[in-house]
């Protein structure tokens, strides 16, 4: 059964890493509501692959 409401899956990808050129990605599964935050979410996340705290923009 979906869920009805105004809060949708949104995924963030590290904007470092694909600058770096190492292999991989960093990305994350979150939730927003799009009635109050209609902008796209940047946070800044942990890098497990450049080992740090890195920007994370909302793909797509």
């Amino acid at each position: 059964m979906a869920k009805k409401g105004n809060r949708v899956q949104v995924i963030l990808e590290c904007t470092e890493h694909k600058d770096s050129g190492v292999p991989g990605m960093s990305r994350y599964i979150t939730t927003k509501n799009k009635k109050n935050t209609t902008e796209r979410l940047e946070m800044k996340k942990f890098n497990p692959v450049l080992k740090r705290v890195t920007v994370h923009k909302e793909i797509k």
